[in-house]
């Protein structure tokens, strides 16, 4: 499901049980980080499905990448390998008003 970032901002201060997924590369996660992210790069291909797929089906997941085009693919995999709950963060971390971190 793809939320503006108003939305998907909200949800998530509000959702005890959520995970943030950044879906870009690592030379992209190295400019900044969206804070207790978890970083799993979709380019990987069938690396990345068979890592989402260890993933907590129970948990809710808050996407994103640059722009919104990867993460809105990966949470089509993700709702294909049953993932009831993969949110899509429209506008990317480009769009991103809120924190930064530097791993």
């Amino acid at each position: 499901m793809n939320l503006s970032q108003k939305d998907w901002t909200k949800q998530l201060e509000e959702d005890n049980n959520s995970v943030v997924l950044d879906v870009r590369t690592q030379d992209e996660v190295n400019e900044g980080i969206i804070p207790n992210a978890i970083h799993i790069d979709i380019y990987r291909g069938q690396g990345f499905i068979h890592e989402i797929d260890q993933l907590d089906k129970s948990k809710n997941y808050y996407v994103y990448c640059k722009s919104g085009g990867r993460s809105a693919q990966a949470c089509a995999i993700m709702n294909q390998l049953g993932f009831k709950n993969a949110y899509n963060l429209v506008g990317g971390i480009t769009d991103w008003q809120g924190e930064v971190t530097f791993k």
